[in-house]
């Protein structure tokens, strides 16, 4: 009869060694599934970035319908000290060339127009455009070539050119608007 606790030939036990080898294996199964349950429980909350815009995304959107109608809302953001407004330009289609004053010199300029106001201050200048041709020629014949020379010249000759259009539009249409003048092409011969 034999015993299975009785010692071998050599004196260990039967049966010894293939416990010892599934206790380290259920040891090692536990120790691995405890760190993989670990790293799961550490970063399984949390999302990638792309995924937490989204997230955020459809948490707004849904606070949005929940609260209104179901349309969107608008979000107010904060505005700088001054208020910006959008500049609308206008370039007469063709220079214009006249004489300078006290010399046989000539000038042909591009002339170039801008408002921040709406469409209809555009609208009054291509309705009014031969007049304001007109106006404009008269301004820039005032000029000598002394006094369109240079930046200040040139800037000099934009404000009165803007003087003169704001002048014809209050006598036509009640009100001027027009916030600049520009000169495209400016050539002094």
């Amino acid at each position: 009869m034999s015993d299975s606790s009785a010692p071998d030939v050599e004196g260990r036990r039967k049966g010894g060694a293939i416990k010892k080898i599934l206790v380290w294996v259920l040891v090692a199964a536990i120790l691995g599934g405890g760190g993989f349950g670990a790293g799961l429980y550490f970063a399984g909350g949390r999302l990638s970035p792309s995924e937490e815009v989204l997230r955020l995304l459809e948490k707004e959107t849904a606070e949005s319908i929940a609260s209104g109608d179901g349309t969107p809302q608008r979000v107010a953001r904060e505005l700088p000290e001054e208020q910006q407004f959008e500049t609308r330009y206008y370039e007469f289609p063709d220079p214009m060339t006249t004489n300078l004053r006290g010399t046989r010199q000539f000038l042909q300029v591009g002339v170039g127009v801008s408002t921040q106001y709406d469409e209809t201050v555009i609208k009054h200048v291509e309705t009014h455009a031969m007049a304001l041709r007109s106006d404009m020629l008269a301004v820039i014949s005032g000029f000598s070539e002394e006094e369109v020379q240079g930046t200040g010249g040139r800037d000099a000759l934009a404000e009165a050119i803007k003087a003169a259009i704001n002048t014809r539009l209050e006598a036509l249409e009640g009100f001027g608007g027009i916030d600049g003048v520009f000169f495209p092409s400016f050539v002094m011969q």
